[in-house]
């Protein structure tokens, strides 16, 4: 069983994202992390995808490299940003010629480069039926819990969801903090009738020097885990916060699990420790060894 939608159904599931190396170093901190997170025996790994020749590249590499070389069950990421419709099929037709069953279709942040232009699908949702329309693909989508920056408005924005994830088999959110960002999610997609897995996304906060860039990665850091991190730096500096950030993480990880979630996806940023420390603090290494 590959396919995670089938995963899904046939229980809850523990996903670790990683993002494609762009030089030796790189590679080296991830083949690294990807040794060590193994053993985990993870339902499936998302690998991430920034857009243009070079980062397709990449990412097909090390999707196509992790189903030839590991146990891992790999899901591809892809973006509407920057290409036409035929260089996604030809895209979505070389995964499926490689083996790769799962896919994560996304939007995508504007090019850096203007000149590569806007793409010529619009919205994420295109792209699942573009991937629908190729055929084999398990799909994801991807949720924001605190409104996707470019919305203007919680209801538009929750209604756009859920229009993309009623084409898709499953989401998975971009980070948060609280338990009741995710919940308010779930509740708004529920009141529209649609109750597809939605995978809760975790990032610990290891550093309060991380912590003005999580605004812009996605979702600002609440006021009182500021407290508490800024409490463990005077007590025990740097390695202080690094655990104090784990220990948040784990406590709402505990949350979510007792709330009922169908799986946790971790963003490891390619490094292994602070997902392994949850995993063992939560007790799921043995259950998933």
């Amino acid at each position: 069983m590959t396919r995670i939608g089938d995963l899904l159904a046939a229980g809850r599931t523990y996903s670790f994202e990683f993002f494609p190396p762009k030089n030796d170093a790189e590679q080296a901190t991830l083949v690294q992390a990807l040794r060590e997170l193994e053993p985990l025996n993870p339902s499936f790994v998302s690998v991430t995808y920034r857009g243009g020749a070079e980062s397709r590249q990449r990412t097909f590499d090390l999707v196509s490299g992790m189903l030839a070389t590991t146990t891992l069950v790999p899901m591809a990421h892809l973006i509407c940003v920057a290409h036409t419709r035929l260089e996604l099929a030809e895209i979505l037709v070389a995964f499926r010629k490689a083996g790769v069953e799962n896919l994560m279709a996304l939007g995508g942040d504007p090019p850096a480069d203007p000149a590569d232009g806007p793409g010529e699908l619009a919205h994420a949702e295109e792209l699942v039926d573009l991937a629908r329309a190729i055929g084999g693909f398990s799909i994801g989508v991807a949720a924001q819990p605190d409104v996707h920056p470019l919305s203007t408005s919680r209801e538009s924005d929750r209604d756009f969801l859920a229009a993309k994830l009623e084409r898709a088999d499953f989401a998975c959110t971009q980070f948060f903090f609280e338990l009741d960002s995710y919940a308010g999610l779930v509740d708004d997609l529920a009141r529209r009738g649609v109750h597809k897995p939605v995978l809760p996304g975790i990032m610990p906060v290891t550093s309060l020097s991380s912590v003005p860039r999580m605004a812009t990665m996605g979702a600002a850091v609440p006021e009182w885990m500021v407290k508490r991190l800024e409490a463990a730096d005077e007590v025990g500096g740097a390695e202080a916060v690094r655990s104090e950030g784990v220990a948040i993480a784990t406590e709402l990880c505990r949350q979510l699990l007792d709330a009922g979630v169908p799986g946790l996806h971790f963003y490891t940023l390619n490094r292994s420790n602070a997902t392994r420390e949850i995993y063992s603090a939560l007790g799921l290494g043995a259950m998933s060894a």
